[in-house]
């Protein structure tokens, strides 16, 4: 009977989930979270191959495809922050991670475990970093989805904390017990981190927007303009309805505002007392509201009319705000209609 390894299971679902994702999405706004998956398919691939029929060439190329995924994970993540066009340095950190894990291999092998351990912390603090800004902080990716997108990065974090956890355990080994487990904790331990991080682009990929634009400049403001820039901003939800567009984001809204993204998303952190996103999803939940009234209308109908994309957010956005499912306050609404 043919064995198959675990690893080669992970390989199966992560083709799932890159099926998704493209399926999904225009390949122009799902690019690097595409190659991030696909990475994590072939390592997973490659993990089966090396641990489960022994090929041991496969020693020298699994630590490169490693040392790739950090970088990759911060670029694919940081797209939905602005497209302001990466640096040098950025675009060049997977190739050149990459590089020097190769270089070790051949020249200080003893060292490559401790130089993806200081990789993958680097990358989980910096992802952390980029994860605190909030939903808000999520220029371009849609309100709709930008919460989860928000979650997204922090699992990314947390699962290349993992993966360097996994690398000092196997350092460990080596020193404690001479790689004993090693096989064990290198084919079996980061198959969950794979996985989770494949989801996590997953579920970020699919909140951006069909159409990424430029980010505002970063500019401060006084708080006392703050009200007159959410009447702006209200104007565009009751008089042009832009909450309808599902593809919606924080830096298409402050354009059509025509002001800086952070200064809006501050105005309405302040007068609202919420953020962005569930400051228009309120507007969404009232058109909902407004064509549950009409006869003939589905909810799915209502909701993707609204400006929602997934019938998730759409349902706990509207728990939120009505502390109802639609079904029953459309049948609530009627009964308190008078006959």
């Amino acid at each position: 009977m043919l064995f198959v390894p675990l690893p080669f299971v992970n390989a199966l679902l992560l083709g799932l989930v890159f099926a998704m994702l493209r399926r999904s999405n225009s390949a122009a706004t799902t690019g690097p979270f595409l190659l991030l998956i696909a990475l994590c398919c072939l390592q997973s691939l490659l993990l089966g191959l090396r641990w489960g029929y022994d090929i041991d060439a496969l020693r020298f190329a699994l630590p490169v495809l490693a040392a790739l995924l950090p970088p990759l994970a911060y670029e694919s993540f940081r797209g939905l922050i602005d497209q302001s066009g990466p640096g040098v340095f950025r675009l060049a950190a997977a190739p050149l991670s990459a590089a020097a894990i190769a270089g070790l291999s051949l020249l200080a092998p003893q060292f490559i475990d401790g130089a993806l351990l200081v990789l993958f912390l680097s990358y989980t603090l910096v992802l952390a970093l980029l994860a605190r800004s909030g939903p808000d902080g999520l220029d371009l990716a849609r309100l709709d989805g930008a919460a989860s997108a928000n979650r997204a990065i922090w699992l990314a974090a947390a699962c290349l904390g993992l993966s360097a956890l996994f690398d000092l355990l196997i350092l460990l080994d080596f020193e404690r017990f001479g790689g004993a487990h090693a096989a064990l904790l290198v084919s079996n331990a980061n198959i969950l981190s794979l996985l989770l991080i494949g989801l996590a682009a997953l579920t970020a990929g699919r909140t951006q927007a069909e159409t990424q634009e430029e980010p505002e400049k970063d500019v401060a403001v006084a708080s006392a303009e703050d009200t007159e820039i959410v009447a702006r901003v209200e104007r565009l939800m009751t008089v042009r309805h832009i909450y309808r567009d599902e593809n919606l984001n924080l830096s298409r809204l402050a354009r059509r505002a025509g002001l800086p993204a952070r200064q809006v998303s501050q105005a309405i952190n302040r007068v609202a007392g919420t953020n962005v996103s569930r400051y228009v999803n309120d507007f969404r939940i009232g058109e909902v509201c407004r064509l549950l009234r009409q006869e003939g209308i589905t909810v799915t109908e209502a909701m993707y009319r609204s400006g929602f994309s997934t019938k998730s957010n759409f349902n706990r956005e509207f728990l939120r705000v009505t502390g109802t499912t639609p079904d029953a306050w459309r049948r609530a609404d009627r009964q308190d209609v008078p006959a």
